[in-house]
């Protein structure tokens, strides 16, 4: 496994950019505590998503990603499906357009997703539906999928109106659940631990951290 993150993390790309709030309130808690995180990305987080994923875990030749990759894949291609991807246009998009990643713990490899109230809709619940019961999680998948009923009232018209590539008008918070499921299920496949979301639906990243403190300080002990 130690083996396999090294490898990818020379594949990945730290942003210069800062991070906005609430990412930029829960890495300041954190480094308070001693834990760093960083803003990042991966070459096999893309706009092609599985598609990307697939062709990334491909040219690393490396035996041991078969398995959870060809799993993951097949997982995404169902989740894309019901959101109403249209699959034609991962192969058609581009493999150099990067999807960020909220945070990373860069010593263990670990991402971390700061979750506002655009990410707990029906179209994200219909695909954590999909997950099965052995799912690599690194959150409560069960507190998500209630998140999501709580919220999907008024989470689901957010960005109605705008159009997102390969889901069309109105297709933005689909786009959003898909690219959700990309980083939970392809980050574990890809030989990281798995993906660690935190819910801060009130947008408070300093609260949201003290309730994730013990399993994020866990990180720093690693």
């Amino acid at each position: 496994m130690t083996e396999r993150f090294a490898s990818d993390h020379e594949r990945s790309t730290i942003t210069a950019v800062a991070l906005d709030d609430p990412n930029l309130a829960v890495a300041q808690a954190a480094a308070q505590d001693g834990v760093v995180l960083e803003s990042q990305s991966f070459d096999w987080l893309c706009e092609q998503g599985h598609v990307g994923l697939e062709r990334v875990a491909k040219a690393r030749r490396d035996p041991a990603l078969v398995g959870p990759v060809t799993a993951a894949l097949e997982l995404l291609a169902v989740i894309h499906a019901r959101l109403k991807g249209d699959a034609s246009v991962l192969h058609a998009a581009r493999e150099n357009l990067l999807l960020p990643v909220d945070l990373v713990h860069a010593p263990t490899g670990t991402v971390i997703e700061i979750d506002g109230p655009a990410h707990f809709t029906s179209f994200r619940l219909a695909a954590l539906e999909l997950y099965p019961a052995d799912a690599a999680a690194g959150f409560d998948l069960e507190e998500h999928k209630e998140l999501c009923r709580a919220w999907c009232v008024k989470s689901d018209g957010l960005s109605r109106g705008l159009a997102a590539k390969g889901f069309g008008i109105g297709g933005v918070q689909r786009e959003r659940a898909y690219h959700d499921a990309l980083r939970d299920l392809a980050t574990p496949a890809m030989g990281h631990p798995p993906l660690v979301r935190i819910a801060a639906v009130d947008g408070d990243g300093a609260a949201a951290y003290r309730r994730h403190r013990p399993a994020l300080l866990a990180l720093a002990a690693v």
